[in-house]
C-alpha cells in the first residue's frame, strides 16, 4: 500500500499526545518528524516508521504487520525505524501508545555533537 507523507503527517499529529511538541521537515520526498529537537518519525510512500531502538525495536517488529523500514524493496532494512502497522494507523488510541514509547526514547538518547 502507497501512503501519503501529508496525511501520515496529519495522523500523527492527531494520535500524538497534547503535550509532545512535534516539528516536521521535509525530507527526500517523504518528511521527518522531530520531538524533542531529534528524529521520531519518518513518513514517506512506505508508511510512518517510528524511531526504535534496542528492545523497544524488538517489542515494535514483533506486533503483526509492523516490518522494518525498507525505502524500497531492495534497500536495506533499517536497524532503527519500524513502520507501523497500516491497522493502527486508524486506531489512535493504539499509535498513541506507540508514539509515547517512541518519543521516551527519542528523549533518552544523548544529542550528538554538532560537526564544525
Amino acid at each position: 500500500m502507497t501512503h501519503d507523507p501529508k496525511a501520515l503527517q496529519a495522523i500523527l499529529s492527531e494520535a500524538a499526545p497534547p503535550d509532545l511538541a512535534l516539528v516536521f521537515k521535509p525530507m527526500f520526498g517523504g518528511i521527518l518528524a522531530y520531538a524533542h529537537g531529534k528524529p521520531l518519525a519518518s513518513l514517506s510512500d512506505v508508511g510512518l516508521a517510528l524511531k526504535a531502538s534496542g528492545a523497544l525495536n524488538a517489542e515494535f517488529l514483533a506486533a503483526p504487520g509492523a516490518m522494518a523500514l525498507r525505502y524500497a524493496p531492495d534497500a536495506p532494512a533499517s536497524k532503527t525505524y519500524v513502520v507501523v502497522p497500516d491497522g493502527m494507523l486508524s486506531d489512535r488510541a493504539a499509535l498513541r501508545a506507540w508514539v509515547v514509547k517512541a518519543a521516551a526514547g527519542v528523549a533518552a538518547t544523548p544529542a550528538k555533537a554538532k560537526k564544525r
